[in-house]
Parts: C-alpha cells; sequence; structure tokens
C-alpha cells in the first residue's frame, strides 16, 4: 500500500529564539492511502500543529513531509494551496457553514471556486448531501438545521471534489452523543469506500472507531498502535 503522507523527524518551532514553543519535537510517522487514523492528544500536546501541517496550511522549521509524494518544505503557496484544494477535504468542528446560503449552495461552494458549470456543481452537491442522508434538507438554511446536520452537510462539502483524504479536526466537538455517533457512523462509510479518513481529536472514545490511534503529547509522539492492540 502506497504511503499518503510521510514524515520524517519532523519539527516545528514559534518564536525561535529564548522564548521559543517548539510544538512538534521530531515527530515520525507514516499513513498509507486507505487508512482510518486518529491522532489524540490533550490541548497543548501538538495536534493541532501538527493538523495544520498534515492539511498544507503551515510548513515545518525542519524535518520532511511528504504528501502524495510532494516534499511540502519545497512547495510555495500556489502550489500548497493546490495541494489542499485537490487532495484533502477539511471538516472542523465549528462548521464554518454561510449561514446566508441554503445547504446545497454551501456544498457547491469549492466547485464554484473550481469555475464547474451550474448543472455540474447542483449534481454533484445532490449527490454529496444525498450520502451523508440530507437529501430533505437541500434547500435548508444552516440555521434550520440542528447541529448534526451542519456537520453533516460541512462532510457533503468535504465530499464533492472528491478528495482522497478525509482531515477532520474535531468533528464532533459542539455535538450531542447523539449526533456524535451519527457523524462518527458517516466517517466509518466514508473509510469504507475507500477514502483516506484522519481525525483529530481529545476524545478517546472518538478515536477508538478508528483503526490506528496516534497519541502526541509534549509534540511527541508517544503511542502508534492498531485498535484493539
Amino acid at each position: 500500500m502506497a504511503s499518503f503522507i510521510e514524515a520524517l523527524d519532523l519539527t516545528k518551532i514559534y518564536n525561535p529564539g529564548e522564548s521559543e514553543v517548539r510544538a512538534l519535537d521530531h515527530v515520525t510517522l507514516r499513513i498509507d492511502h486507505g487508512e482510518y487514523v486518529a491522532i489524540i492528544g490533550q490541548s497543548g500536546s501538538g495536534k493541532s500543529t501538527l493538523l495544520n501541517l498534515l492539511g498544507c496550511l503551515d510548513v515545518p522549521t525542519s524535518g520532511r513531509l511528504m504528501i502524495n509524494g510532494c516534499d511540502v518544505g519545497r512547495l510555495n503557496d500556489n502550489e500548497l494551496s493546490r495541494i489542499r484544494s485537490r487532495e484533502i477535504g477539511f471538516v472542523f468542528q465549528g462548521f464554518n457553514l454561510i449561514p446566508a446560503l441554503t445547504a446545497r449552495k454551501n456544498v457547491e461552494l469549492p466547485l464554484v471556486y473550481r469555475r464547474v458549470r451550474r448543472g455540474t456543481r447542483e449534481r454533484l452537491a445532490e449527490a454529496a448531501l444525498t450520502l451523508v442522508g440530507l437529501e430533505q434538507r437541500m434547500d435548508h438554511l444552516p440555521s434550520q438545521l440542528s447541529g448534526g446536520q451542519q456537520q453533516r452537510v460541512a462532510i457533503a462539502r468535504a465530499l464533492v471534489v472528491r478528495p482522497p483524504v478525509i482531515l477532520a479536526d474535531e468533528p464532533t466537538g459542539n455535538l450531542d452523543s447523539s449526533s456524535s455517533r451519527e457523524i462518527m457512523n458517516i466517517f466509518g462509510k466514508i473509510h469504507q469506500a475507500g477514502k483516506t479518513v484522519i481525525l483529530i481529536t481529545h476524545d478517546q472514545k472518538v478515536a477508538e472507531n478508528a483503526d490506528r490511534i496516534i497519541r502526541i503529547a509534549d509534540g511527541r509522539v508517544i503511542e502508534d498502535r492498531e485498535r484493539g492492540l
């Protein structure tokens, strides 16, 4: 199985010098295509910094990070943006939906930026919303949807450009237990369909949905195991 992510001796330092913060400290890991991985850690552990690097939202201070064969440290801003838009679908804790747009129009947005024709945009958005069980809610505004339904819209938006990887940052953090279970069931189905799924979480119960758990503390990987081992 080919690797999607290869990180070698990855370090990220903020404020270099006497007051430096070593957010990541010589992290080495590999994530293959088709894996379902949870990266778990408490606040300040370095998991958010790792998320930013894996999502090409930031670059490492030292070490090497390969995303689908590309050395992130050698890419310019436009090249990083291209990887983000084509390789990775993002799902965030806060949903990040536009209040004035319907569920359908929110999901269409990434396709608008790609200048996809209207008819094709609508067809792809409807398919993505159907996949997450919102075929009856496509024309509702975010304010007319529950938190769990809003997160499903956000997942559909991440899926609509058909990226190979879904990167989810605390996707159940704002949800009740019932909605959280629904969202995790959707991620399971996404993984079964062949996507690589990477979850960032502080919640052990959420992490246990993944097939592999990577635990991070003080900027270092302290555990990397298959579920059940």
